[in-house]
């Protein structure tokens, strides 16, 4: 990846004072400017190349469009449900987090919640401060041989399900994306939602607020639970339907909530939280002292690494990215774009692009172009695209400005046979035309191999400017036979060639 120059952050929350140090210490300038209305924000964005937050700041869209120089959004926490990261990425904009920051303090809470839901901790201890002993009030049930239920199992719910389990808890869960034989090391079983919700008589919730997850758990999923069951979630409002939580309580149905998040922040409407049998708090997942040093820390440490080109840790909405720190990536990178911009040249008045069809090629003695075929297929997006009118396109945003232009994309990897070594095959539809060229990298320089049936025999150095015209089948004037010729470096752009049309690129 290039490096990406970030010379100036702002900081719109507080921040754990490590991150203004880090980053500083490294040579980016920060500010901080806490408690700001939107529109100060707007005013305020356009000076800066990062901004770093933590949940309380909403990055719009309308703050990221008025974010000239915007780079980076960087979440000092896990959930980025506070940024629009369509927005950010439409505009290119690298939106991160930080992963495993608060994994622990809200791990730990979450087990705290289900402690005190077994035994009425805080019901019990506001009693006894109005003066009442009430024991029999108060009785209430072991952990121990209990079934619990995790709903997401990432990083939090697996700390969540060691912690319960040496309480003698038994751990079943579902997740997506964690693979069964991964979480069964953990002593999780996995299955489906159907299956747990009946066989659990505790439920806790670790997952992003998407929609998929809101009102995960409702007045269809609550019935089909045990009677009495008790739900947590320390992880975002909504994942739990608050009005079906309501009903589930009021029935006997659920036995017991403990919440730390809510749909809003903080809730007006105090049904929930005034139940009996609910113990809330104000959001408190990440606000331990270590998990904010964690966090604030973790965020400037990830921003420094990316402007130095170390490392790419926390991007959610660019994780194609993350294999481009290497040198042999660099090269590919700036192949994939000089071929695109070729093609670009040869189309302009072919328009509209149709399809793009993006080949890796690779020889069986390694798997670097098999594993650059994402970042490949983006950097030939980049070059095809970057003199498009209102397009500014980089390796984030440009799968998306394709797929709004009605550019159909597919990338294949396949073994070459032979030497033929490592080449990066295009081929473009425009207005039912095919547009062809392929490319590879020797010594460190990208150079053009083919374009269109020309196979040239002394591959063209894809590096300053060039100029490229189709000539007769006259063997003076052509490689093998009736197609494109290349000349360098001072060709006249006004000379005429036989049988020409002209294409002048700079790559």
């Amino acid at each position: 990846m290039a490096p990406i120059s970030i010379k100036s952050v702002l900081i719109s929350e507080s921040v754990d004072p490590r991150c203004r140090a880090i980053l500083e210490e490294n040579g980016i300038r920060v500010t901080e400017k806490q408690n700001m209305k939107k529109d100060e924000l707007i005013a305020e964005i356009k000076d800066y190349d990062g901004l770093v937050v933590r949940s309380a700041t909403k990055v719009t869209a309308d703050i990221i469009n008025a974010a000239d120089n915007l780079k980076i959004i960087g979440r000092a926490g896990t959930g980025v449900d506070n940024v629009d990261v369509d927005a950010a990425t439409k505009k290119g904009i690298i939106v991160m987090n930080t992963p495993s920051g608060n994994t622990i303090s809200a791990a730990e809470l979450t087990c705290a919640l289900l402690m005190s839901l077994s035994r009425n901790v805080p019901q019990a201890a506001m009693s006894m401060k109005q003066g009442n002993w009430d024991r029999k009030k108060f009785m209430g049930a072991e952990l121990f041989g209990k079934v619990l239920g995790i709903v997401g199992l990432g990083r939090i719910g697996k700390e969540v399900a060691s912690r319960m389990q040496s309480f003698g808890m038994r751990t079943i869960g579902y997740d997506p994306i964690t693979p069964p034989e991964v979480s069964a090391s953990w002593g999780v079983e996995q299955m489906s939602l159907e299956q747990l919700w009946p066989q659990c008589d505790y439920i806790t919730v670790h997952t992003p607020l998407m929609p998929s997850t809101v009102g995960l758990l409702n007045d269809e999923t609550f019935a089909k639970c045990k009677k009495g069951v008790k739900v947590v979630n320390c992880a975002r409002g909504g994942i739990i339907d608050e009005a079906a939580l309501v009903r589930a309580l009021e029935s006997g149905q659920c036995g017991g909530a403990g919440l730390d998040v809510f749909v809003e922040e903080p809730p007006k409407e105090r049904s929930l939280i005034n139940h009996p049998n609910v113990i809330s708090c104000p959001h408190l997942g990440a606000s331990t002292k270590e998990a904010q040093a964690r966090c604030g820390e973790d965020i400037a440490l990830q921003i420094v690494d990316m402007v130095q080109g170390k490392k790419l840790v926390g991007a959610v909405n660019a994780q194609v990215l993350a294999s481009t720190f290497s040198q042999e990536s660099h090269q590919l990178i700036k192949l994939g774009e000089a071929v695109g911009a070729v093609l670009q040249s040869c189309t302009t008045s072919k328009k509209p692009f149709s399809r793009v069809e993006i080949t890796t090629q690779g020889n069986t003695t390694g798997d670097c172009m098999k594993s650059s075929t994402g970042y490949m297929t983006s950097s030939v997006l980049v070059g095809l695209l970057n003199h498009e009118s209102g397009f500014c396109p980089n390796l984030i945003n440009v799968l998306s400005l394709a797929k709004e232009s009605g550019i159909k994309v597919n990338q294949t990897h396949c073994v070459s046979d032979g030497n033929a070594g490592d080449v990066c095959k295009v081929e473009l539809t425009a207005n039912s035309c095919s547009y062809k060229a392929s490319g590879s990298v020797q010594g460190g320089v990208p150079v053009l191999l083919q374009l269109g049936d020309s196979v040239f025999r002394q591959p063209v150095s894809l590096a300053g400017n060039l100029l490229f015209f189709k000539a007769s089948a006259s063997p003076q004037k052509t490689n093998r036979n009736p197609s494109y010729s290349v000349n360098r470096p001072a060709l006249k752009r006004d000379a005429i060639y036989e049988g020409a049309p002209l294409h002048s690129i700079k790559v």
